[in-house]
């Protein structure tokens, strides 16, 4: 399963801030069954490597399996070693960007302004996400997708639930990154499943 596969299919990524390794592969097909088809394991978890390998392994061919919170050009480096195709960021950073691409990975680098939307274009990333999305608004996704290259995508994240979903959608949003709306320590698996065909039933609807 390709990335563009996988968001074809429901464009969400879910952000499983704070999972533990053990209990990843769990909440991953809480999500899987949901519907969602992308999931990234913030670096700022615990063991989060090893919650990586476990989930590319176990989803492998069924899911996009990643890294968020991905700040440096090591951290790429062991996101490609734990079998991660995705790499996620809060930041525009092109030595990231670039580092995540030589190893054929999806770069997804976090922007505010144009000026870092159109430096994360040049460094090769074709997926931006805009974050924290709750203090830009659609308006911003609609103004920047007039100069933007066509081919350039933008993924709201920080603060986006399904209620708005299609306000980002009609701006020309083309994804969303969802964390704590889908998952948080401690939520019940049952909670999650809720929360994630709730999300697609949304996206879909878009579609």
């Amino acid at each position: 399963m390709t990335l563009d596969d996988a968001l074809a299919a429901a464009p969400i990524i879910a952000i499983i801030r704070g999972v533990t390794a053990d209990e990843a592969i769990a909440v991953g097909e809480a999500l899987h069954g949901a519907g969602v088809r992308v999931i990234e394991t913030p670096l700022n978890s615990p063991e989060p490597f090893e919650s990586i390998r476990r989930l590319a392994e176990h989803f492998d061919g069924r899911m996009v399996v990643g890294a968020g919170t991905v700040l440096t050009v090591d951290a790429v480096d062991r996101v490609a070693e734990a079998g991660g195709r995705i790499c996620v960021s809060p930041n525009t950073d092109p030595a990231v960007i670039g580092r995540a691409i030589e190893k054929g990975l999806e770069p997804l680098p976090g922007f505010g302004s144009a000026s870092e939307a159109f430096a994360a274009v040049a460094a090769g990333a074709r997926r931006l996400k805009l974050f924290p999305a709750s203090t830009y608004g659609p308006g911003h996704v609609k103004a920047l997708k007039d100069v933007l290259p066509g081919e350039v995508s933008i993924m709201p994240v920080g603060g986006v639930a399904p209620a708005q979903f299609a306000d980002w959608w009609a701006a020309g949003a083309r994804g969303f990154g969802m964390g704590g709306d889908l998952y948080k320590p401690g939520r019940s698996l049952q909670d999650i499943a809720e929360r994630g065909r709730a999300a697609v039933a949304a996206v879909r609807a878009l579609v």
